[in-house]
């Protein structure tokens, strides 16, 4: 088997977070999608590992926040190679928060949807979160940014904890 066949797959990256009342965490995702229209639904794939995982088992909402190509490394690494649990990643951000109280950043997003969790698919290393859509802005009409981009021009690697993880190849 070939497992570089996954990577030619097209996904976006993405930031997902959420705030329980005592904890807000957000973590780097690459698979977050649109589900349906009617209801307006999105999902989100987060491993079960990363602590914003349990931030948003516990508070039943998430934000969903499509990247930018202005996103460098740092504001990746941040997001993307740290723990929520003892590192505090908006600390010194320009934070803001959706209607639903989940964290976000404007900086870097073209966008953020604010979900509430109607389902939810224990899929083995990762848990599916299903997000009815309860409020959407537009931020920026930056280019998006692809994981292909990631890769090829920011020279980024691919985490243990994605969903993309191929231990053999990345």
């Amino acid at each position: 088997m070939n497992g570089k066949a996954l990577f030619k797959f097209t996904s976006g990256l993405y930031v997902v977070s959420a705030s329980d009342g005592s904890r807000e965490s957000g973590c780097v995702i690459n698979t977050g999608l649109q589900l349906t229209s009617k209801p307006l639904q999105v999902m989100v794939a987060v491993n079960k590992d990363n602590f914003t995982e349990g931030v948003i088992e516990q508070a039943g909402h998430f934000a969903l926040v499509p990247l930018t190509q202005e996103a460098d490394m740092p504001f990746i690494g941040r997001f993307g190679f740290r723990t929520g649990a003892n590192f505090a990643k908006y600390a010194g951000e320009d934070t803001l928060h959706t209607s639903l109280g989940d964290p976000y950043v404007a900086q870097n997003a073209a966008a953020v949807l604010a979900c509430k969790v109607v389902q939810k698919l224990d899929v083995g290393t990762h848990m599916v979160f299903v997000g009815e859509v309860a409020d959407a802005e537009v931020l920026s009409d930056a280019p998006l940014l692809t994981y292909a981009y990631y890769h090829s021009t920011l020279k980024g690697k691919t985490p243990p904890k994605a969903s993309s993880f191929v231990p053999e190849i990345s």
